[in-house]
């Protein structure tokens, strides 16, 4: 599964940017185990085998009826079987045994979200072998067992249930989409997203990732709607008992989880399919979109064939959908051979669309690929380990994308989306990458991002560490060993050390199992490790960060050679052919006349500390750093002043140096630090921040200028789009603020389009300056898009005008007219607003309950996210800091409670800043 878009995510102050599959064994877990998920797990007694699923939904009803034929496996007697079931009205129990038939009756606990079936003859239901016995009805909570209910012997059983369900409008289960025509008519769409636990709410189940079964599924729907899942359609035929309804029947799939079981219908279109080595690959999507289709494809068949190369196992399906839904929580899902995702993340026009936009696609079509061999063929056994396929999907995903369009640097860029992680790994709220996960509002817990970024950093980390060619040899072991089976975390870390004859899972598990990151700081010529904190550890306060790891640590003379160590408790010297090579000493710690670069290549998961002399010495060569070894020296200076650990001169000082331009990932560094000095500075500082701004960042904005130019680097576009947007904000640069404008104004006139690439930034500069017409003007654009990259882009200025009353219009546009899927990104971006935040912050409170309803529950902590950036009042933060500690959320409160400590260090930077900030900055932009 993929993360969400965020529409115009706020500038970060923090940063810039197992089993075989066979029966299980007589260890799996009970209800009885002291284990914290125990209370969530159920009994072992019964196994499912097949599913035999049929579903008919009603669209326009937003209900749907279904059947379910449930083979299974009962372990030893018992006397009831128990399933989960949540949403449903379950109407109709039969199990077949032992060559008799059974009435049952239910008894359904809404707040286990279980049902329990007991059989017997109760009712006067009595069935033999061979008679049609009528079918026990559903009981409420007190239905109990049948008076003469007797054990269900072990052996195989066939189970049949009846139910029906609503298709909500929450974007979870089996729920309900909408678009609008071509005729301007709106259509509804039938969806399931199941991920993690929601699979109950469209049929009662095992819904548990370690209980595989194989499913079997038939859609009853209406002429002219298409159908979709997970396999290929085997039959299709008119529904004898409904005129006008047709019947479709897909092929069963492999033995799979209940949470990848996907099916949709609507009116709906499939382009052609493409032929990927024998894997028929398609793109679905609503009608007159089949233009936006063939980047995707493009980019499924690049996928296809690398992973199939890499894993060295077949692509474990029959066929690839990839199904584009307008409402979607997520980015996308990794329904076996049935994807699912947000129409922004598949369905694009390169002609219209921005390099990162098209980055955006490859990435999150790659990252669902990946999944079909890790998390789908091989599945974690619970929640917890949701972490590795999740990250495992994106360190793929970017593999996959550097091969695809190996000019993006896509590991470069990959930089930015690692510093947002370690952002959130160096506060005290933070977690270790797996932790004991019991309920499902603790499973949705995971997707965040420590499990992607940090868990893809990490494996990259010991990618790099054991050479890539052993990494890959130790993932197919692993896969080759557990595929149609579900593994915990060790079970790679033996496959690894297996190939690679390395400790692996005792440096991994410092990693894995303890939250943090360390600051490995360069002293003497010796290297030393502690833990990395924004605030200091508090006597008796509780904190994740862990105390040591075991650190893969790459080294590199700039004159000379690069080498390898492994850091632990103790400091160790530089290996003597680094160390020889700076004349005996380094960069900062006598004088050597080589700087030495700590994480040469820029691979590992911690923070560098060089020390003034250091710093200095690297500043004086940033030309010959590799471009992530150079962004990590940026973001690790910033993220040490942001701690109170280092000195706010030197790092401007170091930006003064910067003279890059083809990669933008330092200079995000550079302009989100910029940006929190904007927020922090007083009134009469602020032009100061901007006159810095434009010294900073002026000379190269002029010297790439507005247009593509011939030859340019295929990232150049991207640094030009930051640059406009950082001049036309917060260094209120004139000239090209006017430029912007004259654009925008040609473009909405019938002029020529705004380049896609600086579209976004130029809508900022424009939006700064607050004129009359333009909010209705970005509105009306929002309203009528030519495509969704379109939409999200001017849904996302509607955001920035720094205008009270635009601010509050926009809120009442996200509780209203925006999607859900988009909406609560739309409101942590208002929340970042400089100017309209606070009143925004107001009216989330008032209008609490109100947004709580609204939204889905799996999207409520990324609508708070932008709130870390009220720090500029430090009665606001504290406003913040008690309306979310009194009113904490059910699922993702985690989340809040690291926003909050955010909060907390930027008000802190703040008070150690604020009004002394004229003269640091007058060092870089004169008098």
């Amino acid at each position: 599964m993929a993360p969400g878009d965020a529409p115009l995510p706020p500038a970060d102050p923090a940063t810039t940017a197992g089993g075989d599959g066979g029966p299980a064994t007589p260890d799996d877990p009970t209800p009885d185990d002291p284990t914290p998920d125990a209370a969530f797990r159920l009994p072992r007694t019964v196994e499912p085998v097949t599913y035999r699923l049929t579903l008919a939904p009603d669209l326009e009803a937003a209900t749907f009826t279904g059947t379910a034929e449930i083979e299974v496996e009962v372990r030893q007697d018992t006397d009831r079987i128990v399933v989960n079931a949540a949403d449903l009205d379950i109407s109709g129990v039969e199990l077949a045994c032992g060559g008799r038939r059974l009435a049952g009756t239910v008894a359904l606990d809404d707040e286990a979200e279980r049902a329990t079936f007991t059989f017997g003859a109760a009712g006067g239901a009595a069935v033999g072998a061979t008679g049609e016995g009528a079918v026990g009805t559903a009981g409420g909570a007190a239905g109990g067992a049948p008076a003469d209910a007797g054990p269900i012997p072990a052996g195989p059983a066939t189970l049949r249930l009846s139910f029906t369900g609503v298709l909500n409008d929450k974007l979870r289960g089996f729920y309900r989409s909408t678009f609008t025509d071509q005729a301007g008519a709106t259509r509804m769409i039938a969806t399931t997203q199941f991920e993690s636990t929601d699979a109950r709410r469209a049929f009662p189940c095992w819904d548990e990732p370690d209980r595989k079964a194989v499913f079997e599924v038939t859609l009853v729907v209406d002429d002219g709607l298409a159908a979709f899942s997970n396999s290929a359609v085997m039959e299709e035929s008119a529904d004898p008992d409904a005129p006008g309804r047709r019947v479709v029947r897909f092929g069963p799939t492999m033995k799979m989880s209940t949470y990848l079981v996907a099916f949709v219908v609507g009116p709906l279109e499939a382009t052609d399919p493409v032929d990927v080595d024998g894997v028929p690959v398609r793109v679905v999507h609503a009608p007159g979109k089949g233009h936006l289709a063939p980047y995707a494809l493009e980019v499924a068949a690049h996928s296809l064939r690398f992973f199939t190369d890499y894993f060295g196992i077949r692509y474990p399906a029959d066929k690839l959908d990839l199904v584009a839904i307008p409402d979607f929580a997520f980015g996308a899902m990794e329904n076996l051979g049935c994807v699912t995702f947000r129409e922004t993340a598949l369905l694009v026009d390169p002609a219209s669309a921005a390099r990162t936009e098209l980055e955006r696609v490859a990435d999150v079509v790659a990252h669902e690929i990946a999944h079909m061999w890790f998390g789908d063929l091989v599945t974690m056994k619970w929640w917890e380990g949701i972490w590795l396929n999740e990250a495992f999907a994106t360190f793929m995903e970017v593999l996959c994308v550097d091969a695809f369009r190996p000019a993006w640097r896509r590991w470069v860029s990959f930089g930015l989306e690692r510093e947002a992680a370690l952002a959130v790994d160096g506060l005290a709220a933070t977690r270790p990458v797996e932790y004991p996960v019991g309920s499902p509002e603790e499973a949705d817990g995971m997707f965040d991002v420590l499990t992607y970024q940090k868990g893809g950093s990490v494996l990259r980390m010991l990618e790099q560490y054991l050479g890539a060619d052993t990494f890959r040899d130790g993932v197919r072991r692993y896969l080759r060993a557990h595929s149609y089976g579900n593994t915990v975390t060790a079970d790679l870390w033996q496959a690894l050390e297996d190939a690679s004859g390395e400790p692996v899972r005792a440096v991994m598990d410092s990693w894995i199992l303890q939250g943090g990151h360390p600051l490995v700081a360069l002293d003497g010529g010796s290297l030393a490790q502690q833990p990395f904190a924004y605030t200091p550890k508090r006597a008796g306060a509780t904190s994740a960060i862990g105390d040591r790891w075991e650190v893969p640590v790459l080294v590199r003379s700039l004159d000379g050679p690069s080498d390898r160590l492994l850091l632990q408790d103790d400091p160790v010297p530089l290996p003597a052919s680094v160390a020889g090579a700076t004349d005996g000493s380094a960069a900062g710690a006598g004088g050597g006349s080589a700087p030495v670069v700590v994480n040469a290549g820029g691979w590992g998961v911690y923070r560098v500390g060089y020390g003034p002399d250091g710093l200095t010495a690297l500043a004086g060569r940033l030309a010959d750093l590799d471009p992530l070894e150079r962004f990590n020296l940026f973001a690790d200076t910033w993220a040490l002043v942001l701690a109170g650990q280092g000195d706010l001169d030197g790092f401007l000082a170091l930006a003064g140096r910067l003279s890059d331009r083809e990669d933008p990932s330092t200079w995000t560094v550079v302009s989100g630090a910029l940006g929190l000095l904007d927020r922090v500075a007083t009134d009469a500082e602020r032009p100061a921040v901007a006159a810095a701004t434009r010294a900073l960042l002026g000379a190269a904005a002029v010297d790439l200028g507005w247009e593509p130019r011939p030859g340019e680097g295929e990232r150049v576009p991207t640094l030009r789009s930051l640059l406009v947007a950082a001049l036309g904000t917060v260094g209120a640069d004139q000239d090209v603020r006017a430029e912007a404008a004259g654009r925008f104004d040609r473009a909405r006139d019938g002029g020529p389009a705004i380049d896609p690439d600086i579209e976004s930034a130029v809508l900022q500069a424009v939006t700064a300056q607050v004129r009359d017409g333009d909010y209705e003007s970005i509105l009306a654009r929002y309203r009528q898009p030519a495509n969704p990259q379109e939409e999200l882009r001017y849904l996302s200025a509607l955001a920035t005008f720094p205008d009270v009353d635009r601010c509050v219009a926009t809120f009442d546009l996200a509780v209203t007219e925006v999607r859900t899927q988009n909406a609560p990104y739309l409101l942590t971006s208002l929340l970042a607003n400089r100017v309209g935040g606070p009143a925004v912050w107001e009216r989330v409170k008032e209008q609490w309950t109100v947004l709580l309803d609204r939204f889905p529950v799996n999207s409520h902590s990324r609508m708070l996210d932008g709130a870390r950036t009220l720090c500029g009042d430090p009665a606001l933060a504290d406003d913040v800091t008690r309306f979310l500690t009194d009113h904490p959320l059910r699922s993702g409160q985690r989340s809040v409670e690291q926003m909050l400590e955010r909060l907390a260090v930027n008000v802190a930077f703040a008070g150690r800043h604020r009004g002394g900030l004229g003269r640091s900055l007058a060092a870089v932009s004169g008098p």
